[in-house]
């Protein structure tokens, strides 16, 4: 029997630190062979893709469609995280595929948000969404993904493709200032990403401990997250700092988001930081910092916020954005 065009499809969704691939076998079908491969693992893009399709056994696909953490403005792409660059054409044809539709993760993201189910969302405050109304989607993870939707006004979205992620951080408080004092002298422009991802997690701690007087430890990004936990063995009064900080800036960023696009509709958080941090999230400062906009406290306040706790939504958006032949 033979196959529906575009059919078997490869998903994938790859970041700075992680690859994840899907398979999906013919039109309607859930997504399988869910699998992350460790993108220090492997050479190029190319050989991600032929490990994956080697682990799984799976044959050559007709279809691709992956979202990539970097601008994709034409057909070369160069990962903003990590070393791989590559021809959109050239990686199509060694393939062998008929369709390689390469976008930006965030962008991947956005086309999924509208099919997202409330059991893979959490709240985090506010009021009800405007019917029709932009939605934004930001999220920290190794960098910091960030895009939107605007209503076609026939019951679709148009996704809005940036990279928001790479704005000029801006301060809110005394102690946030001497805290970008000190990343602008090691990094001179000090974007968003470098405060609101999983490094920017790592600069927040150096900073805070230089600061202090304090030499900072050698830590990667998920024992910060641990060592902030109050009453834990290894608590650390710095790590502590750099996680409120990161959720105050967030949500001065996300707030920021917001009001630029009018975003009514709704604020969705990805990346894997967030999750990570479960229901601890509603106790940082986000959500006050999210809604700290002087005259325009009204508006924010009624803007609802969820966090995506869907395991790999982006794939869902990859398979999306072949549907709808974005």
């Amino acid at each position: 029997m033979s196959q529906p065009s575009g059919f078997p499809r490869l998903l994938g969704d790859v970041g700075g630190t992680n690859a994840r691939w899907a398979w999906q076998a013919a039109p309607g079908q859930a997504l399988s062979h869910v699998s992350t491969l460790a993108a220090s693992d492997h050479a190029s893009i190319e050989d991600c893709i032929g490990a994956y399709l080697k682990q799984q056994a799976l044959p050559a696909p007709r279809d691709i469609a992956f979202g990539i953490a970097t601008a994709v403005t034409g057909d070369t792409v160069s990962m903003t995280n990590h070393p791989w660059t590559f021809s959109i054409d050239a990686l199509r044809s060694r393939l062998g595929a008929t369709r390689l539709r390469v976008l930006n993760d965030f962008e991947a993201l956005a086309h999924a948000v509208p099919v997202l189910p409330a059991a893979d969302l959490r709240a985090v405050g506010g009021g009800a969404a405007v019917p029709e109304a932009t939605l934004a989607v930001i999220g920290p993870g190794t960098g910091l993904g960030v895009s939107g939707l605007v209503s076609d006004g026939s019951g679709g979205w148009r996704v809005i493709a940036g990279e928001g992620g790479h704005v000029t951080l801006a301060a809110c408080t005394t102690r946030e200032a001497s805290l970008l004092a000190v990343m602008r002298e090691r990094f001179g422009h000090v974007s968003a990403e470098r405060a609101l991802s999983g490094p920017g997690l790592v600069n927040l701690y150096d900073a805070a401990c230089v600061l202090d007087g304090e030499t900072p430890a050698a830590l990667e990004p998920a024992q910060v997250l641990t060592r902030s936990q109050p009453g834990v063995a290894d608590h650390d009064t710095q790590c502590e700092e750099a996680v409120k900080t990161f959720a105050a800036m967030l949500g001065t960023v996300a707030g920021n988001l917001a009001l630029t696009l009018g975003a009514r509709g709704g604020v969705f958080i990805g990346g894997g930081i967030v999750p990570r941090l479960s229901e601890r999230f509603a106790a940082l400062p986000f959500r006050a910092r999210f809604d700290d906009k002087g005259r325009f406290r009204s508006y924010l306040e009624a803007v609802p916020v969820w966090v995506i706790t869907a395991q790999a939504p982006a794939l869902i958006g990859a398979a999306r954005a072949l549907d709808i032949g974005a």
